[in-house]
Parts: C-alpha cells; structure tokens; sequence
C-alpha cells in the first residue's frame, strides 16, 4: 500500500515476485497504474476471484491474474523491449540484500537452486524509477540494509526508493535518508536494525500518517 502512494498516475509500472506483487491490490483512489508483467502482458488486473482463475493468464511468477479492459498480449521479446527502450516508469521489486549506495541483490544466493535470472536486471537497467519493497531483516533477524551487498549483484547505484516494515527510505549521494518510519517503531530501534548510520529527515513522519 506504501509503495503504490509512490506511484504517479498513469503510470507504466512493473511489479517483481513475491511482496511486490502485492502493490497491484493497494491503488490510491482518483490514480491508474497500467501494470506490465515480462511474460508478455500490458494491463495486468489484481488476483482473481478463488474458482474465476484462468490457468493461461498468469504474471512472470506464475501466479493467476486478470486483465483490464483494453489489455495488450505480445512475446518476450517486445515485453523486453519496453523495459531495455525506457518505456516503464516505475517498478517495485523484492530484495536479498541492498546497500547504502543503493545497489540491489536479489536474484539469486550461492549455492542455491536459482530457477532463473528472471528480468530484474533489465528492469533495474531499464526503468525510470525502481523501488524496493521489503522485510527490514531476514527471518533470523540480521540487517538486509548493509553497507556492501556480499550477495551476486543485479544492479549498481540502481535503487531510488526502499520500502520496508519499519520505514521508508530515499537513496541519496549523500546516504539513505529515513523519511518516513513505522509508528511502532523508534528511531534508535530503526538504525539498530541498519548497519549504515541513516540520515534523518527533519520532515521525518510515521508511515500512513
């Protein structure tokens, strides 16, 4: 839902596996986003109904979508082409590790069965604005906002926007700066749960204020 009030209107917007995938649920009132999925489809619609799924209309992560009126179908290769030609403004992506410069890791962990390298790192090359939505740790609590990712790369310098549950963050050449928190969380518990010293907004406001 956060992420989707960063999201201008008319928007052409990519959304990557997993948590992002969400923001296609949460559009503000009065805004349309126009979501492309790299398997070939410009109009995804939200999930579909349990029992109204239709098993050949699926998004990049297999999952089951819809399509809005006016939705367009094409190939791998034009779907590439929007994304390497400029022409997707906003996309939301999941992530392993990121780091203070904003570089992004999230395609695969050594050692690891990896499926694919999917379009990550197209889309991280490609678009114009790339925000990334996700935990603030991992499940065994360490921080995932570290200052080098020790994880194979997919992009450098590539992130504007870090969206996770305990705040928001912009990615500057002077830091990443904490505008925005979760009302739950202090300050102090923020920067304990983030290796590289955040800088702090003096605008700074509780998430969903």
């Amino acid at each position: 839902a956060r992420a989707a009030q960063d999201i201008p209107d008319g928007s052409y917007v990519n959304l990557g596996i997993g948590m992002p995938e969400l923001v296609a649920q949460f559009v503000p009132e009065g805004r349309e986003f126009i979501y492309h999925t790299e398997n070939g489809l410009l109009g995804m619609g939200p999930s579909p109904a349990p029992g109204e799924e239709d098993p050949e209309l699926i998004n990049a992560g297999k999952k089951s979508v819809t399509a809005v009126p006016g939705a367009a179908y094409f190939d791998h290769t034009d779907s590439f082409t929007m994304i390497r030609g400029g022409h997707i403004d906003v996309c939301v992506l999941g992530a392993m590790q990121v780091s203070k410069n904003g570089d992004l890791a999230n395609w695969m962990i050594p050692g690891k069965k990896v499926t694919g390298m999917g379009g990550a790192m197209d889309l991280v090359a490609g678009v114009k604005r790339v925000i990334v939505s996700m935990e603030h740790c991992t499940r065994k609590g360490a921080p995932k906002i570290i200052p080098e990712c020790t994880l194979p790369l997919t992009g450098l310098a590539c992130i504007d926007m870090i969206i996770t549950d305990y705040g928001v963050l912009d990615v500057t050449p002077d830091g990443l700066v904490l505008i925005e928190k979760a009302p739950d969380m202090s300050v102090e518990q923020i920067q304990e749960a983030t290796e590289p010293t955040l800088i702090i907004s003096d605008n700074l406001v509780d998430m969903g204020g």
